[in-house]
C-alpha cells in the first residue's frame, strides 16, 4: 500500500514567496531573462529605478525593463491552490479597496482584478467545503462505445440509470469512498472496489480536492466518478528449496572416501608386535603349515578400510582408496626377538 507523505507549506515557501516583499505571490510575474518570479506590483516598482534582477543581477533590459517581464498565471494558480484562504482574502482586499476608492481605474477591467470572482468560479476548494459528486458503474471503453452507437441509432435506452449522487467533504479520500461503496453493496473481501475518473484509476490517497485540482473539472456540475469491482490480487509464495547443510554426505562413495583419506592416529593403534601372528598360532582362514612361516610386515587398518580390503580380495570392487599408514614407516619390527628386514 502506498504511504502518503505530507509536506508542510513551509518547505515550499522559498518557491511561493516574493523575495521583495516576503509574502506569497500576488499576480505572479516572471523575468524573461532569468525566470525569477515576483509579485507584479513589487517588480514593477523595483524596475522603475533598477535594470537588474534583484536576485541574480542579470540585466533585464538596457532601457525598458518592463518589456522583459511576463505574467505567470500557472504559478499564481499553484499558489492559490496550495495556500489556504489566500485567494479569498485577496479578493476581499480588492473589493474593499475599490469600494473605498470608487473612481480608481481597474488596470485590466476584469472581474478578478476588481475582486468579484468567487472561489467556486476560480476552482479553489477548502478542506471543509462540501463537494457534490456522481458515482456510477464503469462499463469499459468497448461497452460504452457500443452503448453510444445504440443510442445514436435509437435502439438504446436514453435514460441514464445506476447513477448515485453524494455530498462529501473535500478532504475525503478515495479509500474512504471505496469503503463506503463496499459496505453499501456488501462486496466480499476477496474483491476490491476501484474508483475511476473517466477511464483512469485514482490513487487511494487522493482527496476530492486533489481530484478537482488534477483533472479538468470546472465545478459546472457534480464531480463525475465511476467504480468497478475486481478480484483482489493474492501474493504467491514461492516454495523454499532446502540447502544442504555442512557435514551432510550426499552419497555413500564420498563417505567412504572421507574415511579412507584419514590416516589412523598412532595413539589409537595397537602395538605392532602384538598384531603379528606368532609361529605357534596359525592365522584364521589359512592352512596350517609345518615349515617356518613367511613373515610380511603389515600395518593395522581401520575397520572401514579392512572391510573394503576383504571385499576386494573376495572378488568385489571398492571405491575406497587405501593409503599406507604413516606409522609403519621407519619403525623396527621384531619377531621373537630377532630383527626383521623391511
Amino acid at each position: 500500500m502506498h504511504r502518503t507523505t505530507r509536506i508542510k507549506i513551509t518547505e515550499l515557501n522559498p518557491h511561493l514567496m516574493c523575495a521583495l516583499c516576503g509574502g506569497y505571490f500576488i499576480d505572479a510575474t516572471t523575468i524573461v531573462e532569468c525566470l525569477h518570479s515576483f509579485c507584479k506590483t513589487c517588480i514593477v516598482r523595483y524596475l522603475e529605478t533598477n535594470k537588474y534582477c534583484p536576485m541574480c543581477d542579470v540585466q533585464v533590459h538596457k532601457t525598458r525593463p518592463l518589456l522583459s517581464i511576463r505574467s505567470d498565471k500557472t504559478l499564481q494558480d499553484i499558489v492559490y491552490k496550495l495556500v489556504p484562504g489566500l485567494f479569498k482574502d485577496e479578493m476581499k482586499r480588492r473589493r474593499d479597496f475599490y469600494a473605498a476608492y470608487p473612481l480608481t481605474e481597474v488596470p485590466n477591467g476584469s472581474n478578478e482584478d476588481r475582486g468579484e470572482v468567487l472561489e467556486q468560479e476560480k476552482g479553489a476548494l477548502g478542506d471543509d467545503e462540501i463537494v457534490s459528486l456522481s458515482i456510477e458503474f464503469y462499463e469499459g471503453v468497448r461497452d460504452r462505445e457500443e452503448k453510444k452507437s445504440l443510442m445514436e441509432n435509437g435502439d438504446g435506452d436514453k435514460e441514464k440509470t445506476g447513477v448515485r449522487f453524494l455530498r462529501c467533504p473535500a478532504a475525503m479520500t478515495v479509500m474512504h469512498l471505496a469503503k463506503f461503496l463496499r459496505n453499501k453493496m456488501d462486496v466480499p473481501s476477496k474483491y476490491k472496489v476501484e474508483i475511476l475518473y473517466e477511464d483512469e484509476p485514482l490513487k487511494e490517497y487522493y482527496t476530492l480536492m486533489d481530484i478537482a485540482y488534477i483533472y479538468p473539472w470546472r465545478r459546472n456540475g457534480p464531480l463525475p466518478l465511476k467504480y468497478r469491482v475486481q478480484p483482489a490480487c493474492k501474493r504467491l509464495t514461492l516454495p523454499t528449496v532446502p540447502t544442504p547443510s555442512e557435514g551432510t554426505n550426499t552419497s555413500g562413495a564420498s563417505e567412504c572416501e572421507s574415511v579412507s583419506d584419514k590416516a589412523p592416529s598412532p595413539a589409537t593403534l595397537p602395538a605392532t608386535s602384538s598384531s603379528l601372528p606368532s609361529p605357534a598360532t596359525p592365522s584364521h582362514g589359512s592352512p596350517i603349515s609345518h615349515g617356518p612361516p613367511a613373515i610380511h610386515p603389515t600395518s593395522p587398518t581401520p575397520p572401514s578400510t579392512a572391510s573394503g580390503a576383504n571385499s576386494a580380495t573376495n572378488g568385489g570392487t571398492s571405491n575406497c582408496l587405501q593409503t599406507p599408514s604413516s606409522t609403519s614407516r621407519g619403525r623396527k619390527m621384531t619377531v621373537n626377538g630377532a630383527p626383521c628386514p623391511p
